[in-house]
């Protein structure tokens, strides 16, 4: 028996953001963006080092990959653990991919502990995503569509009821249009294009891959 093969949604920053938060009299600010490398990656978080120059850590995470193939993180002089790790299970645990993340500490004077330091790197990193404009990526097909007049009608029926986008259309002697469909309704989409039109219609493969928001939200 064929084994399906499944392709996981993940999230990617639109947009990065920063973001405050204080625990006991220490700021902690979280700084994100995207980063497609980890020259990209490594970039950012030196970038954020020379900002916050004067701050006693610049903690940092980044995952990077459609299956997070590549993740770093780094204390910068916190207890171990208590820092990037937590900062690394935040970005990964809401799924995100090609983001780098910093956490800079300006010290307050009250020692937190690990638990309390955990939490407080976890809680930046969370109030970072909140601020950040998130896009989710789903795996699916672009396809290229072409029918007559008379099936138009029929097309925008169904991709309207289904939520999905129709892009770029052409209307010449016959009309164009352009839709990215997710993976597991391929098939349907297809069939039920093809019956709504009494199969007067050319449905043309351009490709695979992860896109951003399919469907209409």
């Amino acid at each position: 028996m064929e084994r399906k093969q499944i392709f996981l949604p993940y999230k990617i920053l639109q947009k990065g953001a920063s973001s405050e938060i204080v625990e006991k009299k220490s700021r902690f600010i979280a700084s994100l963006a995207p980063a497609e490398s980890e020259e990209e990656a490594a970039a950012f978080i030196e970038s954020v080092k020379k900002k916050h120059w004067d701050a006693r850590h610049n903690c940092s995470a980044f995952v990077l990959g459609e299956r997070a193939q590549i993740t770093r993180c780094s204390d910068d002089g916190e207890p171990a653990g208590t820092a990037g790790k937590p900062m690394l299970e935040v970005l990964l645990g809401a799924g995100m991919r090609n983001t780098a993340a910093v956490v800079t500490r300006y010290f307050g004077g009250v020692l937190l502990g690990t638990g309390g330091l955990v939490r407080a790197y976890t809680q930046a990193v969370q109030a970072g995503l909140e601020a950040s404009s998130v896009t989710v990526m789903s795996y699916g097909t672009e396809f290229r569509l072409v029918t007559d007049y008379n099936g138009i009608g029929k097309i925008q029926y169904i991709l309207g009821q289904r939520g999905l986008e129709i892009r770029e259309p052409e209307y010449t002697d016959t009309v164009a249009l352009k839709l990215t469909v997710p993976y597991e309704d391929c098939q349907e989409v297809c069939k039920e294009l093809t019956e709504a039109t009494a199969g007067r219609i050319k449905i043309e493969e351009l490709k695979k891959g992860y896109f951003p928001d399919m469907e209409r939200l």
